[in-house]
């Protein structure tokens, strides 16, 4: 055993010298790092380096457009629904940022204009988490969303959305298996949203509702994280069920039901009938 050295693996390394001697797979292994061969070593470690930090760079500088992107294309194919977005402008030191009018529109088969739109979203990303599989953000907050809950002919529009999102990730048991990003959404926050109800019968007619606060923790958290589509559906699911809680369609048809009749028997009392 060599005195002049240190261990390294298995094999013993004469610093002076640049030799490595071992065994691999149970035969001799004996390599000579000349100068030439480290100063090669050099330039591939700097080279890496560098383009891990510039990639990264690169990353935080057109964040803004990537996520507009991905929510645009990604988000319309999934809802089967126009998904604009106005703009995206996050900090790409510290993660914070708002995104600016975003709209969903409805599935086909619908009446009313959008199911969602809202001026504003506060976000805060990790920004050292975009570059591993799961992406961290750590607050969504929605301020004084407009939502429109439409009870079409065979359901209602969020529930259409969702199951358009459902079709577009296919099978539960394939969510997991794709190499994509992941999403961890710490805080979400939909708050002082203006509602409103529609039914087919009301021909894109609208009226208002109210709608309570929604606060979602940890979501995607104990999976190790979630694809953006599994997340959409679990807001959406958490917007449905509010909506739901505090609209009845079967209480609004009959009001509609009654005004009608109300309306017809001011009519006949014109004609004195």
């Amino acid at each position: 055993m060599p005195g002049d050295g240190w261990r390294l693996g298995g094999a013993w390394v004469a610093p002076r010298t640049g030799v490595v001697r071992g065994r691999l797979l149970g035969f001799p292994l004996r390599y000579s790092f000349t100068k030439k061969t480290m100063k090669k070593l050099g330039i591939v470690l700097i080279a890496l380096v560098v383009l891990v930090v510039g990639g990264l760079f690169w990353l935080r500088s057109n964040i803004n457009d990537l996520v507009k992107d991905v929510l645009v294309t990604y988000g319309s194919a999934m809802t089967q629904a126009k998904v604009s977005v106005g703009a995206v402008e996050i900090n790409g030191s510290d993660g914070t940022g708002i995104i600016r009018n975003l709209s969903i529109g409805n599935p086909a088969g619908f009446k009313t204009p959008y199911a969602f739109k809202v001026s504003e979203i506060e976000v805060g990303i990790d920004i050292a988490s975009l570059t591993r599989d799961v992406v961290v953000i750590r607050k969504i907050v929605i301020k004084g969303p407009d939502v429109i809950y439409e009870n079409g002919d065979a359901m209602t529009n969020f529930s259409a959305i969702q199951k358009n999102i459902a079709t577009y990730l296919g099978p539960s048991e394939k969510k997991s298996d794709g190499g994509g990003k992941k999403l961890i959404v710490e805080e979400l926050t939909v708050r002082d949203a203006n509602a409103q109800a529609s039914a087919a019968f009301m021909q894109g007619k609208t009226v208002s509702v109210p709608l309570p606060d929604i606060a979602l923790r940890n979501l995607g958290k104990t999976k190790g994280g979630i694809p953006p589509g599994e997340l959409g559906q679990e807001i959406i699911q958490a917007l449905k069920q509010k909506l739901s809680s505090a609209i009845s369609f079967d209480s609004l048809a009959k009001s509609a039901g009654q005004a009608l009749d109300r309306a017809g028997s001011a009519v006949k009392g014109l004609f004195g009938k």
